[in-house]
C-alpha cells in the first residue's frame, strides 16, 4: 500500500513515522507547502518527497493523509474523492457548514471513504466509559462533565485561522460526548471570556469557554475550555448516574491538586500537550485507517459523524455571540442520530 500524505507538521510528522512503520504499508509519498520540511521528514523515514499536491495524485497513490492547515482540507478531501481514494483527514472538514457539507456531499457521490480524526474514540479511558454506558453500569445517566484545558495557548499568527476555542478545541469534546453517550444534543448556552492575553480579544476569540448541553434524552453536560492552565494540559470527562460514578483523564499525570489533608499527591510530571497525552490514540486511529483501506473494517468516524460535532461548535458560538440559548435544530446539516 502506498500513501501520500500531505502536511508534514506536528500532526503529519507523528502520522507519517505511524505509517512508515505500518507492517502493511510498503511507501510513503510526503508533500508540504514548505518542501524543505517534507525533504528532511522523507529523508528521516526513507521515504519520497514530492514537490507538491499535483505529484501525489499523478504519482499514484492508494490512499491520502491530510494533515494541512485547515483551510485546504475541503478542496483536497474533493480532490481525492474525485480521484477515487480513500482519505484520513485530521479535523475538522471546514471551518464552516457549507465548505464542510460540499466536501461530504463530494465524498458521497464518488462513494469514496472520509475518516476524521477524532482521536479521542481510540484513547482507552473514553472507550472504558462508552462501554460503562452502555453496559448499563452507571444506570440512568443524568450528568456529563467534559473539559479541555491547554497548558499554554497557541501562537497569536495562527488564532485567527483556528475558527475560535469551540470550533478549534472543544470540538473534540463536542464529538466524543455524543460518542460515549450514543446521544445527540438538542440545544445548548455558551458563554467566553477574553479576559486573558490581548491576543485572544485581536483575534475575535475568547481564551476561556463553558457551554451547557441539553441532550436529546434530558442528560444535562457541562463542557468548559481553557487556553492557559499553568498546572498542565488537563482533559477529562465526568459521567455521572443513578448507580455509579466514573471518569477518564484521572491519573497520576492529571494537573490538579487535592486542598483535603488526604487527598492524592499533586502529579510529578503532569501531561504538557495532547500529543503526548492522546499519543497511543493518534497511532491507533492510522492503524484503523489502515484496516478501513484493506477493507477490513467500517470507518470509525466519518464525514457526517464530524459534521454534526461542527452543528454542535457552530451552537455554541451562536449561543455566545447572542447571549441566548440556542436549539440544534436552528443549525444546518441535521440528520437521524446514528446511535438509534
Amino acid at each position: 500500500m502506498r500513501i501520500g500524505v500531505i502536511g508534514t507538521g506536528r500532526i503529519g510528522t507523528i502520522h507519517a513515522n505511524t505509517l512508515s512503520r505500518h507492517r502493511d504499508v510498503g511507501s510513503l509519498i510526503l508533500t508540504d507547502a514548505d518542501a524543505s520540511r517534507a525533504q528532511e521528514l522523507a529523508h528521516r523515514l526513507g521515504e519520497t518527497a514530492a514537490p507538491g499536491v499535483e505529484e501525489i495524485f499523478r504519482w499514484g497513490v492508494d490512499a491520502v493523509v491530510i494533515t494541512t492547515a485547515t483551510s485546504a482540507h475541503a478542496e483536497l478531501i474533493g480532490r481525492a474523492a474525485r480521484s477515487g481514494l480513500p482519505v484520513f483527514c485530521e479535523k475538522p472538514i471546514a471551518l464552516d457548514l457549507p465548505g464542510t457539507l460540499s466536501a461530504i456531499a463530494e465524498v458521497e457521490t464518488a462513494g469514496t471513504v472520509l475518516q476524521m480524526g477524532f482521536q479521542r474514540r481510540f484513547d482507552t479511558g473514553y472507550r472504558g466509559a462508552r462501554e460503562a454506558v452502555r453496559s448499563g453500569r452507571l444506570g440512568r445517566l443524568h450528568t456529563v462533565r467534559a473539559l479541555t484545558s491547554d497548558q499554554t495557548p497557541p501562537p497569536a499568527a495562527w488564532l485567527p485561522l483556528s475558527g475560535g476555542l469551540y470550533r478549534d478545541t472543544l470540538i473534540h469534546d463536542f464529538d466524543v460526548l455524543r460518542w460515549v453517550t450514543g446521544r445527540e444534543v438538542a440545544d445548548v448556552y455558551a458563554a467566553g471570556s477574553d479576559a486573558g492575553p490581548a491576543m485572544f480579544r485581536a483575534a475575535g476569540d475568547v481564551d476561556t469557554g463553558a457551554a451547557l448541553l441539553t441532550l436529546d434524552d434530558g442528560t444535562l453536560a457541562t463542557v468548559t475550555g481553557a487556553r492557559l492552565n499553568g498546572a498542565g494540559y488537563d482533559v477529562r470527562m465526568e459521567l455521572a448516574g443513578e448507580l455509579d460514578q466514573i471518569v477518564v483523564g484521572l491519573d497520576d499525570r492529571t494537573p490538579i491538586a487535592s486542598t483535603e489533608p488526604t487527598g492524592p499527591p499533586a502529579a510529578d510530571k503532569p501531561w504538557t500537550g495532547f500529543l503526548e497525552r492522546f499519543g497511543p490514540a493518534y497511532e491507533a486511529e492510522l492503524n484503523a485507517f489502515v484496516e478501513v483501506v484493506r477493507g477490513e473494517r467500517a470507518n470509525p468516524c466519518d464525514g457526517r459523524e464530524a459534521l454534526q460535532a461542527l452543528r454542535v461548535a457552530e451552537a455554541c458560538e451562536l449561543s455566545r455571540r447572542e447571549r441566548r440559548p440556542v436549539h440544534l435544530a436552528e443549525i444546518p446539516g441535521g440528520t437521524a442520530s446514528p446511535f438509534a
